[in-house]
């Protein structure tokens, strides 16, 4: 195989990445964006094997080529076969994880041997520029692995190992730390680009894996969605300073796309949160606040009734928006309530759903369930395109949904003050279905639920609009 062939190839797959990206910028037109993703990434990983095959020459080459594909395509199926929908924030996370730590393995092996990798001639030094593009990458991906790998477990909320758990960890002098080990990284990058000395690739990985955990771990779990989005930028970076290294086309061009990509996303999403973008990248926001008010609630009394009610009122509306949230994914309640709206909507309803660009643990989860369920794009608007309704709304119904319908956003001093809400609670009754009276992922009580206006209708969000179904005449 020609090198011309394999840049023509690369290019091919780069128009198809960019391509998904189009194509995932809006629900109707996913499904030909991740098909678009799909050929792209088939054809740079059949082209990579042919070259790999045709530099490693023979039978041996090919096995190891095809043993590489059999592992990581069957663990890629299994994993997609097995996942639940609550559980794909963790696995986004850990895909991130694996991008970085491929990135760390990639780097080390060029630096051991860079003749393999066509960086330089057998015996020779790498040159300069390389050692600097080696040594970012590597330190990049070293920060996206242990930073993923906290990630994983404040998604995960199972484990009670403290570092992931939900509640920030923060202490004196951390982000002059973060900044001692940054300038410490650069230092020992200096020196590998100076002498491409064993011992300063190992201590730029070994501060790029410490640096990882130290930036996550102040982070409260409110903002967890904000840091897979800027851990994937992270991820898309360290391919693309190894593509550099490399000079393989295919890796820069899609390292840029993802990191690019995420940054420009998590720049959104810092906007809807009213965060701080180089807070992000920086690490440590949203959490003093929250643990205190976490501590700080109070038992309340609330006006609770059952399915059976809610279904009255819903009934005998002439609009209703549903705003869905973590809640109704943990029951995977998305077939249900697509049966309830279309009851309603048989019934002269006007029933539309209201999404928060943070809703859930990932960003557009509740989107994705949506579109699982089939439901109408046409019913589906974003927070800004829906808020001013609220108003004129005859019945909010919230499912699971907490932080992205909470006042306290509204209350100076709150760990999401600031932050745009979907404002449910100027519809003229709200019904709010939760499993108990837990605070969010903010640690924040919620105002909304002691409203007059408010019926809590307690129990799993399934099982709850099953029953409204059953029960809407």
């Amino acid at each position: 195989m020609s090198m011309d062939l394999v840049t023509i190839l690369y290019l091919v797959a780069s128009v198809c990445f960019i391509q998904a990206l189009k194509g995932l910028s809006h629900p109707t037109t996913s499904i030909r964006g991740n098909v678009f993703g799909m050929v792209g990434m088939l054809i740079a990983v059949l082209t990579t094997a042919a070259l790999i095959v045709q530099l490693a020459g023979g039978a041996l080459g090919l096995g190891w080529v095809l043993l590489g594909l059999l592992v990581g395509g069957t663990a890629g199926s299994v994993m997609a076969q097995r996942v639940e929908m609550t559980k794909m924030p963790e696995l986004v996370a850990f895909m991130h994880s694996m991008i970085g730590l491929a990135a760390v393995f990639i780097a080390v092996a060029a630096v051991a041997e860079p003749w393999a990798f066509s960086i330089s001639g057998h015996g020779q030094p790498i040159p300069g520029g390389n050692r600097v593009e080696l040594a970012l990458g590597a330190f990049i991906g070293a920060i996206t692995f242990t930073g993923s790998v906290i990630a994983f477990g404040k998604l995960s909320g199972k484990y009670k190992f403290r570092l992931f758990q939900g509640r920030p960890v923060q202490f004196a002098g951390q982000h002059w730390l973060n900044l001692g080990l940054g300038l410490l990284a650069v230092f020992f990058i200096v020196g590998f680009w100076h002498s491409q000395s064993w011992l300063d690739i190992i201590l730029v990985i070994a501060l790029g894996f410490a640096l990882g955990v130290l930036l996550i771990i102040p982070i409260g779990g409110a903002d967890m969605p904000v840091v897979v989005s800027m851990l994937n930028s992270y991820s898309g970076w360290a391919a693309a300073g190894i593509g550099f290294s490399l000079n393989n086309a295919m890796l820069i061009i899609a390292g840029s796309l993802v990191g690019s990509s995420g940054a420009i996303l998590s720049y959104i999403m810092c906007k809807a949160m009213n965060r701080s973008f180089f807070n992000v990248i920086l690490g440590g926001f949203g959490g003093d606040a929250a643990t205190a008010a976490a501590g700080a609630q109070e038992q309340r009394n609330v006006k609770s009734g059952s399915a059976d009610d809610a279904a009255f009122v819903l009934g005998n509306a002439e609009s209703v928006v549903i705003v869905p949230g973590y809640g109704l994914a943990v029951a995977r309640a998305q077939h249900a309530v697509k049966e309830l709206a279309a009851k309603l909507t048989e019934k002269g309803i006007d029933v539309k759903y209201a999404i928060h660009p943070v809703a859930g643990r990932m960003p557009g989860h509740m989107n994705v369930l949506l579109a699982e369920a089939e439901v109408p794009y046409d019913q589906v608007f974003e927070m800004e395109d829906i808020n001013g309704e609220f108003g004129q709304v005859d019945v909010a119904i919230i499912l699971g949904a907490n932080d992205v319908v909470n006042p306290a956003a509204h209350v100076k001093g709150t760990a999401i003050y600031g932050m745009p809400i979907l404002e449910a609670y100027k519809a003229k009754t709200v019904i709010v279905n939760k499993r108990s009276m837990a605070a969010g992922y903010a640690g924040l009580d919620n105002e909304l639920f002691y409203m007059d206006k408010t019926m809590m209708v307690f129990g799993d969000a399934k099982k709850v609009v099953e029953d409204m179904t059953k029960a809407v005449e």
